[in-house]
């Protein structure tokens, strides 16, 4: 059951995204928009920086975990699915992130 952590938490995040902004975290955030999720994961971000230079594994894991959530969060708002974000994991597995790196440069110069 907690293999299918990721996916059950994205079925909350896409239940609460109707709810009442007075009700549910996730839905204030839906109800402001992209640029109050994106704020929330530049804190995040920052947060899990900075716990990184800490020697406190249990802060830096509470900080990650802060931070895939915001952005599951904003996966769920741009209704991109924890399905999609799966294959796309799967595409790019087994291939050097240099060589993903240098293919997504190529076609972006096209």
């Amino acid at each position: 059951m907690e293999s299918d952590i990721f996916k059950r938490l994205f079925e909350v995040i896409e239940e609460r995204k109707n709810s009442s902004p007075e009700s549910s975290y996730v839905a204030k955030l839906m109800f402001k928009g992209t640029e109050k999720i994106n704020s929330k994961i530049i804190e995040e971000a920052n947060e899990v920086c900075e716990a990184a230079l800490e020697t406190d594994k249990n802060h830096l894991l509470h900080e990650i975990c802060d931070l895939m959530f915001h952005t599951f969060v904003l996966a769920s708002y741009k209704n991109i699915s924890i399905d999609e974000i799966n294959s796309e994991f799967v595409r790019r597995f087994g291939t050097s992130g240099l060589v993903e790196k240098a293919g997504r440069n190529n076609n972006e110069s096209e």
